[in-house]
């Protein structure tokens, strides 16, 4: 098949303008744990717990189920009433700071260990979040150093 100089250009807008569309939606287990499946049906092979508040990001929504990407990429399916709109993430670094402003030179008010899961009180911005720790200590982070956000 030869394709005409016009219809190329074309072909490029369709594919990038719906790769470009898909804006990243993440959520969080709910308050129990939840089994995450190999297909969008509890027929499906069980491949995981994955406890309560574990954050996900959305891939993919079907009839019930969605389908989830965890903080190692790994992809699994899990029923939809069991995700909550309720925000989490988990650190990835070592020994992150929680500083009381969004910039380096602030106080630090906690440190948190790799694989800690934190609260997300709000959005992303300039390269910060703000978290909160279970137990009470809230402050700024990079956003480069926690998953889920």
């Amino acid at each position: 098949m030869k394709w005409s100089a016009p219809f190329i250009p074309v072909l490029l807008v369709t594919m990038l303008g719906t790769s470009a569309a898909h804006a990243v939606e993440y959520k969080s287990v709910g308050s129990n744990p939840a089994v995450l499946y190999n297909a969008p049906t509890e027929k499906g092979r069980k491949v995981f717990v994955a406890p309560r508040g574990m954050p996900v990001e959305v891939v993919l929504t079907q009839t019930g189920w969605s389908k989830v990407r965890d903080v190692a990429g790994d992809l699994a399916w899990i029923e939809a009433k069991a995700l909550s709109a309720k925000r989490n993430v988990i650190v990835t670094a070592a020994n992150i700071k929680l500083h009381t402003t969004a910039e380096d030179a602030s106080a630090v008010v906690a440190t948190a260990d790799k694989g800690v899961l934190l609260e997300l009180v709000a959005p992303p911005a300039a390269g910060w979040v703000k978290l909160k720790h279970r137990d009470g200590q809230t402050g700024y982070a990079k956003s480069s150093e926690v998953w889920g956000e």
